[in-house]
């Protein structure tokens, strides 16, 4: 099943999307899609029901959960970016939070003002749906609700340049795509063999895939849950395969007017357009 929120002229519509890619109505179901909604309870009520029943609904895709307030990242992740951004791989995984606004698939990425090393990291993300607090790698993936495409938009001046942790080159507003889709756990049997791309202006810059993670989703959720309590609604960014615009010779980075397209195998495609920061 894959869920979305679908911005509209009367506010936010709370969809599914049938297996042509249209988006449904199911506002006669749910009001929206929420962390609550993602409960297994929640969503195997909603697989009773075939999106072709529905109406169609047509705008632009909001972020895939009407409040993602929490938003953990694993840096580092896989062992050819941690290679290009010369840093060691981890012995554990690196946490850091990205504390911005979840946006839509399709927002535009508005520059910050004053920056001049903007990047992209194509990644895929976990959507939690139940409390996971001391899970066993065993167990953890029990916990999830779906997965969805999350771009890591990451200022690197800000990040590296000017000391302390990274959450504030991650954080800058428009820096959280999430979506279009959240894709249940259920389509999704094996989150570790998943193909993902990220192309600038149509030239390609990332490809690789999941199955090169340095730990993998359950790992992921395991080592979080000995140290936070993860909810229902929170979501995991999980690391980005090599080719950031950091690790090109020279560097590259975002420029106003610049298009983005990023994709993982059955999780949709996202595309933005880069803009200044407004004068």
């Amino acid at each position: 099943m894959k869920l979305a929120r679908i911005r509209t002229e009367k506010g936010i519509c709370p969809a599914m999307i049938d297996a042509d890619g249209t988006p449904r109505d199911i506002s006669t179901l749910v009001p929206d899609i929420t962390a609550a909604g993602v409960s297994p309870e929640g969503l195997t009520a909603l697989a009773t029901h075939n999106p072709e029943a529905f109406p169609e609904v047509k705008g632009e895709y909001a972020p895939v959960i009407d409040d993602v307030r929490r938003m953990f990242c694993i840096g580092l992740n896989y062992s050819d970016h941690a290679k290009e951004a010369g840093m060691p791989i981890p012995e554990e995984p690196i946490l850091f939070m990205k504390t911005c606004p979840a946006t839509g698939a399709n927002d535009p990425i508005t520059l910050p003002k004053g920056s001049e090393k903007t990047d992209w990291e194509v990644e895929l993300g976990v959507v939690i749906g139940s409390t996971a607090h001391h899970v066993s790698e065993q167990d953890a993936l029990a916990h999830v609700a779906g997965y969805c495409i999350v771009n890591d938009v990451s200022e690197r001046a800000y990040q590296i340049e000017r000391g302390g942790q990274w959450t504030k080159g991650k954080s800058c507003d428009s820096f959280g795509p999430v979506g279009p889709w959240l894709v249940t756990a259920d389509e999704i049997p094996d989150p570790q063999n998943l193909s993902m791309y990220l192309n600038v202006n149509g030239q390609p810059r990332q490809s690789g895939s999941t199955a090169t993670m340095v730990f993998g989703v359950a790992h992921i959720i395991s080592y979080l849950s000995r140290f936070v309590t993860l909810m229902p609604g929170d979501v995991i960014s999980t690391g980005t395969p090599p080719g950031v615009g950091m690790g090109m010779n020279p560097p590259q980075y975002l420029r106003d007017g610049d298009v983005v397209e990023l994709g993982v195998e059955g999780l949709g495609v996202q595309r933005q357009q880069v803009r200044a920061y407004p004068a």
